[in-house]
């Protein structure tokens, strides 16, 4: 089941002694509540039986926070009042949040530590919060009592590239006008916000929307989904709504236009295995099942095509995990799997269930074939692991980067930090043209591949790190400008290539706060979302935005997503130095190099 983002505040009927009850009380207390939620709801609650959700249980919610972000709460739970919480659900601009634990002397000890306690100039207020109901099963029950009409289910097309029957030039002038708008309102905003920024504004300079190379086929990487159709056959394809608004029926992609002609055999392909299979297709009403999802990611320079099964293992023993593991390769070793026009090059069984605290993605077990598929961009080639990030357009990603580089213009003397750099791509398309890049993600295996790729294409001047942008950008701007020969001029930009939902706030700080970085290029591929960093970037200095702001200085759009609404915008971003930074540069540059050895 997905989880909520967003909940409506409990209101509690009976709170005045829930700071005196003992834990056994308070467990009893909360499951009769929830046993009187599910004979009044049929199946809203029956997901709580199962041990995923049992935090769901241990809720509560905390009131009057003001308007902090959700990161200082979760900082105040788990640093300083030291709690171990599962998981905070918080709707955007409100002042409460729901806090969920693993037990219920946790869920007591939250209550009786926050109701009360003063953070911030706000006294909080906490209690017992119920658990929120099965939204799938709520919707379905509220279609039977006709609270709501059923909604009309969209085709696979709509779900997926809902612009496809648009002729391509409408498309581009659409999602024209879409990225003026959402700059519009950036550069209103910031008007308003730094008054400072208004003679930057007044040349600020959207350039439009580039078209996509190749329109149809574009995807080198999918993710489907294993379920069932309307009819009630099994279907490997794409999802036609969320779980949240009542909807698990899957539709097949064989029409859709997006999609090359290797991954809709290798959905026709899984989908085949999985009908003959003892093991079944997943369902999330009740987390059943085994067959979840299946990735497929193909090499258009190449023809390779990797797949990737991801198998839900929370109903399964070690040993039918390894019985299913053996299926899998087997099939695709068939004969009549290996000699047709595509076949399958590297094959992984990918483990997908209810991540662990800390864990960051699900592991992997390469079966057969290849470990890495290969690509090209730039004229470059780059090897490609099962998790890493690769544009998922290769010859829009060769527009895309090349808008970048011409952007900052960089020469023999700059350094280039690539923040979020996934197998290195925007990195090595930059060293040629720089003296140093340095790149980090946290994805490991990203990391290894972005090394393999800097050695396979002979490039010396590149160091990839593996961990969390927020703790590393600080001492990639200490390691460039100790790497800087003392007086000459240090030439340092950033280019920043987050996920959609963008950077967080302590790499927006660490970037504000590199006094030495002048110049940043922001590669967006959701320009909505990313409003609040293009916002925190440019607002005045305060205590908590240390360092001169960063201007637009001008912006272009590629079209990496033809026939979908999506579409990737990059910001060249720059600040004029401050003369506090002017003398603390022109000190760091008289620095002799060996400093570097006592950081």
């Amino acid at each position: 089941m997905e989880s909520v983002n967003a909940e409506k505040p409990t209101e509690q009927t009976d709170n005045s002694n829930a700071n005196n009850d003992e834990p056994k009380q308070v467990e009893e207390s909360v499951v009769e509540a929830v046993e009187t939620e599910k004979q009044n709801a049929g199946n809203e609650f029956e997901y709580l039986e199962r041990n995923e959700f049992t935090s769901e249980i241990y809720k509560i919610e905390v009131k009057n926070l003001g308007y902090f972000g959700i990161g200082e709460f979760k900082k105040l739970l788990k640093k300083t009042l030291k709690f171990d919480i599962t998981k905070i659900k918080s709707p955007t601009r409100k002042e409460f949040a729901f806090v969920c634990f693993r037990t219920a002397e946790d869920q007591q000890r939250a209550v009786e530590t926050l109701d009360g306690y003063k953070w911030k100039g706000k006294v909080l207020k906490a209690m017992l919060a119920k658990a929120s109901a099965d939204p799938l099963q709520k919707r379905r029950a509220d279609e039977e009592t006709g609270d709501v009409q059923p909604k009309r289910q969209r085709t696979a097309g709509e779900a997926t590239c809902p612009l496809s029957d648009m002729p391509y030039e409408k498309q581009l002038e659409q999602k024209k006008d879409e990225m003026a708008a959402v700059l519009k309102k950036y550069t209103k905003e910031l008007r308003h916000l730094n008054t400072a920024a208004i003679p930057h504004l007044d040349k600020f300079e959207f350039k439009g929307v580039l078209p996509s190379p190749t329109i149809e086929g574009y995807r080198n990487k999918n993710e489907f989904t294993v379920g069932k159709n309307a009819e009630g056959e099994i279907v490997v394809g794409f999802r036609l709504g969320s779980y949240c608004h009542g909807s698990v029926e899957v539709a097949a992609v064989q029409e859709l236009p997006h999609l090359p002609a290797q991954a809709k055999w290798a959905a026709l392909t899984f989908q085949q295995l999985v009908r003959q299979s003892k093991f079944q297709p997943f369902n999330p009403v009740g987390n059943l099942g085994h067959f979840r999802q299946l990735m497929v990611r193909c090499s258009s320079n190449t023809g390779e095509v990797m797949i990737v099964a991801g198998i839900y293992s929370s109903n399964l023993s070690e040993a039918e995990q390894l019985e299913l593991q053996q299926e899998i390769k087997s099939f695709y070793e068939r004969e009549e799997q290996q000699s047709g026009e595509f076949k399958c090059s590297s094959l992984y069984y990918q483990d997908v269930k209810h991540r662990e605290a800390g864990q960051q993605v699900n592991p992997v077990t390469h079966l057969l074939g290849n470990t890495h598929i290969t690509d090209s961009i730039q004229g470059l080639q780059f090897r490609i692991s099962p998790l890493a990030f690769f544009q998922v357009n290769t010859a829009a990603a060769n527009v895309l980067y090349q808008q970048a580089i011409d952007m900052v213009a960089p020469t023999e003397e700059t350094t280039m930090l690539d923040i979020c750099c996934g197998t290195g791509t925007i990195g090595l398309a930059f060293a040629k043209h720089c003296k140093h890049v340095l790149g980090v993600d946290i994805v490991a295996d990203a990391i290894k591949d972005a090394q393999f790729n800097a050695e396979a294409n002979n490039i010396k001047n590149c160091k990839f790190i593996a961990g969390n942008a927020d703790d590393f950008i600080k001492s990639m701007v200490h390691e460039a400008v100790y790497a800087q020969e003392p007086g000459k001029q240090l030439d340092l930009v950033a280019v920043v290539d987050p996920p959609r939902a963008g950077l967080h706030n302590r790499s927006i700080t660490a970037i504000r706060s590199a006094s030495g970085l002048q110049r940043l290029v922001y590669v967006a591929c959701n320009a909505h979302s990313a409003k609040r960093n293009f916002i925190e970037l440019s607002r005045p200095e305060s205590k908590h935005y240390k360092g001169e702001p960063f201007y637009p200085k001008c912006a272009v759009a590629v079209d990496m997503f033809p026939h979908t609404t999506h579409t990737e915008l990059v910001i060249l971003f720059e600040r004029e130095a401050s003369p506090k930074q002017a003398v603390q540069q022109a000190v760091e540059q008289t620095v002799e190099p060996t400093v570097e050895a006592n950081q």
